[in-house]
């Protein structure tokens, strides 16, 4: 449920985005969401008295916020100024398999065959897709897009690892106020050089990418990636691009190709495959757990 409700928050974050750019420019707001999410995460830590991060946690820290503090948002941000929010959506589909080799390779997770079989099968869906929507060649769009996926899963996989040793909200929180002087610095250059255009989509937009997409968002789906693994976790966020669709129709009027609704339902079919899997591997890695524990010790 807590990584279900952090798949919620993030269906949301590029409909925002494309309000807040109603009102900004891509590196002006880029920046006013994370100075605002790290005075959120910042003012929360300091009214809970939370004590400073071992030494060893801040290289991870640094990854986090590197990755979807920073990295995410800029790369979605500048896409967003030539593509969809459908099309983002959908393209972005391919986080989960990223996050789910990049757990592998970091956490030393083994998911089944049964797993990485329906995890391929919606990447390939999502590629499919990409290649339809852009006639065979990719655009500048796209490659921002693709950029943002290889970051955001370092983060994920990252934040997901340092939630098992620290709460997710303090995960997140840290890796805001770590990045809070770069993004302070890069208000300071960019509202002066960006127009400026203020309305309440713009507001509304920034808002939501702050306050629900990085702090909100982050911290259920880090506390969620915690309890079930980066793997099984990232798989939930084939959902994504279907929830994101929803939004971009009823907030954004965006028309939808035919093939947009089909792709994020396809992958979205691919969820129930690899959840399935990982709670099977989850039982028969429990049952030989019980079992070890069970056998008699000889003297």
């Amino acid at each position: 449920m807590l990584a279900g409700l952090g798949v919620v928050a993030f269906s949301l974050t590029f409909p925002a985005t494309a309000w807040g750019l109603e009102s900004f420019g891509p590196w002006s707001l880029v920046a006013l969401r994370s100075v605002l999410a790290a005075l959120v995460a910042g003012g929360v830590l300091l009214a809970a008295r939370v004590p400073l991060p071992a030494r060893r946690h801040w290289a991870g820290l640094a990854v986090v916020g590197g990755g979807v503090v920073v990295g995410f948002p800029l790369l979605t941000t500048l896409a967003l100024q030539t593509s969809t929010t459908s099309h983002a959506a959908v393209v972005v589909g391919l986080l989960p398999l990223t996050t789910a080799v990049l757990g592998s390779l970091r956490t030393g997770e083994r998911p089944s065959r049964a797993f990485w079989i329906a995890a391929l099968a919606g990447a390939a869906v999502v590629i499919a897709f990409t290649v339809q929507q852009s006639g065979g060649a990719l655009t500048t769009g796209d490659l921002y897009l693709f950029g943002a996926l290889l970051v955001c899963a370092a983060g994920y996989t990252e934040g997901g690892r340092l939630a098992r040793v620290m709460p997710g909200w303090q995960v997140i929180g840290w890796a805001l106020v770590l990045c809070l002087p770069l993004a302070v610095a890069g208000s300071l250059i960019a509202l002066p050089l960006e127009p400026v255009h203020l309305n309440a989509h713009g507001v509304l937009g920034l808002v939501w990418v702050a306050a629900g997409s990085t702090f909100l968002g982050l911290y259920v789906w880090y506390r969620g990636m915690a309890a079930i693994g980066v793997a099984r976790a990232s798989q939930l966020q084939l959902a994504q691009p279907l929830l994101t669709l929803v939004w971009s129709f009823l907030l954004l009027g965006e028309e939808l190709s035919a093939a947009a609704p089909v792709a994020a339902v396809a992958v979205l079919v691919c969820i129930a495959a690899t959840q399935r899997a990982g709670r099977r591997a989850g039982r028969e890695a429990g049952t030989v757990r019980s079992g070890r524990e069970s056998r008699p010790v000889r003297s």
